[in-house]
């Protein structure tokens, strides 16, 4: 396993992570993506430490908060031995306090994820969701100075999710203002088929020092090499019951990259999942892709996609596939010659 800093903070993670989605199955959404109970959560927890992957991912709208416990059953008596990376903002309830980042939601989040996950500290929080009605300001010093989060330890890093730029920007050039916690992670979409993230969050990360988290490598089950041009939806993918929930897809690009994907996953002796998460691998400011599993063989497959590379050329043909053609203001840096000049495109 490669481990890779987080970001420009000192926390090293390994470049593959283990997202707990699939642990507790509660709800139309979760129930879908698995329904791992606590034997079979300490199974995939015992096979991940196996292959050196020991960050795992929650969140506390993971079947309602089940995901987290099963997480701390799995783990109990090596906390020492992982990382816990969960997050917090989306609706738990419909009460008015029940959802955002308000120092309320956060203090009493933070304390029954501590509860659910059987620990007195959290490596890595991560708001879930830009909270628009709270303050920044109200936010970040929460994170800071109350003597309940980083400053007790209960935190020791914190990082958000699905942020536009100019809300993870605001928040880091108020941190650096006021001295508060910056923000060290960004856990995004990214795959061959969902490239939003290089237009302008890539860029943001490497001027910054953010890391990226990836959620969804393989572009919500697209890319498992299950679905294929002219054929069926598997019965039993997930996608029956999760494709409403998910990012679109225009399937003639999907059907396009699988082609290339099983080209060189010949080429490599490698599976499809496998080409797709090493090409996301190789991509800059990737600290860490976090892959799910519904059973052992799943994990072990998606563990595979580390302990070789990709050749140039497969990444160049990976990347002129799966290319989208960005919107303003960013297409003009693409296709014509003086802009493209003054700012290039992610390698």
């Amino acid at each position: 396993m490669e481990y890779r800093h987080l970001g420009s903070s000192g926390l090293k993670v390994p470049v593959l992570s283990f997202g707990t989605g699939t642990f507790g199955g509660q709800g139309p959404l979760f129930s879908a993506w698995g329904r791992s109970a606590a034997e079979e959560a300490r199974r995939l927890v015992d096979i991940c430490l196996e292959a050196g992957a020991n960050l795992f991912d929650s969140a506390d709208v993971y079947s309602n908060g089940a995901s987290e416990e099963i997480l701390g059953v799995a783990i109990k008596g090596r906390r020492d031995k992982v990382l816990i990376s969960t997050k917090t903002s989306l609706p738990m309830g419909d009460g008015p306090l029940d959802a955002g980042s308000s120092r309320h939601r956060l203090l009493s989040s933070v304390e029954a994820a501590l509860r659910r996950l059987g620990t007195d500290y959290i490596d890595l929080l991560q708001l879930h969701a830009f909270d628009a009605f709270t303050p920044i300001e109200e936010v970040l010093s929460t994170l800071d100075t109350l003597d309940t989060l980083v400053r007790a330890g209960k935190l020791r890093y914190v990082g958000v999710s699905n942020f536009a730029g100019w809300q993870l920007m605001k928040s880091l050039a108020i941190a650096d203002r006021r001295g508060w916690p910056r923000h060290v992670a960004h856990q995004v979409y990214y795959s061959l088929l969902g490239r939003d993230y290089e237009w302008e969050l890539m860029q943001l990360a490497r001027d910054q020092g953010v890391g990226a988290l990836v959620w969804s490598p393989l572009g919500w089950g697209r890319l498992t090499g299950k679905i294929r041009r002219d054929q069926p939806l598997p019965q039993n993918s997930r996608l029956h019951a999760t494709a409403q929930f998910g990012p679109p897809v225009d399937e003639q690009r999907l059907y396009a990259i699988v082609d290339v994907l099983d080209t060189i996953a010949m080429e490599a002796d490698r599976t499809v999942p496998q080409v797709a998460i090493a090409w996301l691998l190789s991509r800059p400011t990737v600290s860490s892709v976090i892959i799910g599993a519904r059973d052992e063989a799943q994990l072990r497959d998606n563990l595979g996609a580390v302990g070789w590379s990709l050749t140039p050329d497969q990444i160049r043909r990976l990347g002129e596939v799966s290319a989208v053609m960005p919107p303003y203001p960013y297409y003009p840096y693409r296709i014509q010659e003086g802009f493209a000049r003054l700012n290039p495109p992610p390698v």
